[in-house]
């Protein structure tokens, strides 16, 4: 660990530096997953008690860079609360804080511009219940209509009424969104989403006559789910395993 990462961890809770570690594999994954739209996307984490801050990443470094250290800590109003040479991309701090002041649970807002996102996004019908990777994001869905880039205040209760208490946002034209109590959470539900779309654009692509799910074994799928993780999150399932993956493709992330 570097000395500036080694203050850092002995000036912040260790709750905070938690989620500061947990975040930033949280980016390298999703870098190490192609993604990443450059430096264009976003996730963000609650910093743990009672002030409402958030972590959120340095603007202008790439996904696979980035440390525990680095990530900035910004208030609701965009404000940094602690010492940071980078500023924050205005688009990710509009969606962010939206989400995060209206969502108490929403302790992780993941976004990305993934192309099979992107593309799935941009069909009218949406996500379609083509694959069981589909079900349980549609289980959980919300749609939010384009407005041109994220910068007007004025699209975030829109915003935060079409997400409602779900845990997916397919953003029309734009990409896809996510939250949970935790980055693994968040991630694993990107997963899953990106899947879900990924495998519908090559369905398509086939040229074949699709065959949807019954809308029966979709209303039954969310207690599916919770039998087969045994009652955990997917996401606490898995991230023990991607942090070891992390570890062994692009160590660092906790500097």
């Amino acid at each position: 660990m570097s000395s500036s990462a080694i203050r850092l961890k002995n000036d912040v809770s260790p709750a905070e530096w938690d989620a500061r570690v947990n975040l930033a594999a949280a980016y390298r994954l999703t870098a190490l997953f192609g993604w990443d739209d450059l430096v264009f996307t976003h996730i963000s984490a609650r910093v743990p008690g009672p002030e409402h801050h958030f972590l959120i990443n340095p603007y202008g470094m790439m996904f696979d860079e980035i440390t525990a250290s680095s990530l900035v800590k910004i208030d609701l109003d965009g404000r940094k609360v602690s010492e940071s040479p980078y500023d924050i991309n205005p688009a990710g701090f509009t969606i962010h804080s939206a989400i995060h002041a209206a969502r108490e649970d929403a302790l992780c807002v993941m976004h990305t511009h993934s192309i099979n996102g992107v593309a799935v996004s941009a069909q009218a019908e949406g996500l379609l219940p083509l694959s069981q990777q589909s079900l349980g994001v549609l289980a959980s869905l919300g749609y939010h209509d384009y407005e041109g880039i994220a910068l007007n205040e004025a699209e975030k209760p829109r915003l935060v009424q079409d997400l409602g208490h779900n845990t997916n946002l397919m953003l029309r034209n734009h990409g896809l969104l996510t939250v949970g109590r935790t980055p693994a959470d968040a991630f694993v539900a990107m997963y899953f989403f990106e899947a879900a779309c990924m495998i519908q654009v090559r369905a398509q692509a086939g040229g074949g006559k699709l065959l949807p799910i019954a809308p029966p074994i979709l209303d039954n799928i969310k207690e599916q789910i919770k039998l087969v993780t045994r009652g955990a999150t997917p996401g606490a399932l898995v991230w023990p395993g991607l942090l070891r993956r992390l570890d062994r493709r692009n160590p660092g992330f906790a500097d």
